[in-house]
């Protein structure tokens, strides 16, 4: 079935343990192919159809299902981790520098994504427990703007610091 795979982002969702945090690694390379391919304007574009693709799956792998968010569903990780990316792929872009050079970004999206995307502070929260597929995209999606946020803090601050 089409919307299972995506759903679990071709299986990885069904990695044990942690299946979340297994979507969200898969999404580190997949997200520096798509920097390599087409810039940050492509992670941009990607974020959108894989949101899309996502709202659709997760509607379909959840209907009629009693839980609407299962543990194998990592598409809305996916799309959280690469929002949480964006201000190291925007950054690396505006310096002109490859970017993997930017390797503290990548580590400290990756560390915020998964603590907002665990603790559900405020708005992710809220989002969670719309209990539907918008809901379980919804939640990431707002994790990785956290997330991202952080990312833009952390680099402000270290930049004060060595400068």
């Amino acid at each position: 079935m089409i919307a299972r795979l995506v759903a679990t982002v071709l299986g990885v969702g069904n990695l044990r343990p942690a299946p979340g945090t297994w979507g969200s690694l898969v999404a580190l390379p997949l997200a520096y192919a798509i920097l390599m391919a087409g810039g940050w304007v492509a992670l941009v574009v990607c974020i959108a159809l894989a949101f899309g693709a996502g709202l659709w799956a997760t509607g379909e792998v959840t209907r009629g299902s009693g839980n609407h968010d299962p543990s194998e569903v990592v598409i809305d990780e996916v799309v959280g981790q690469w929002i949480a990316l964006l201000p190291v792929a925007y950054g690396a872009a505006m310096m002109g520098a490859s970017p993997e050079r930017l390797w503290p970004g990548w580590i400290a999206a990756f560390v915020l994504f998964r603590l907002f995307d665990i603790w559900k502070p405020g708005p992710v929260g809220w989002a969670d427990r719309r209990r539907d597929a918008m809901g379980v995209m919804l939640d990431d999606v707002i994790a990785g703007g956290l997330a991202a946020i952080g990312v833009i803090a952390l680099a402000a601050l270290f930049h004060l610091v060595l400068m």
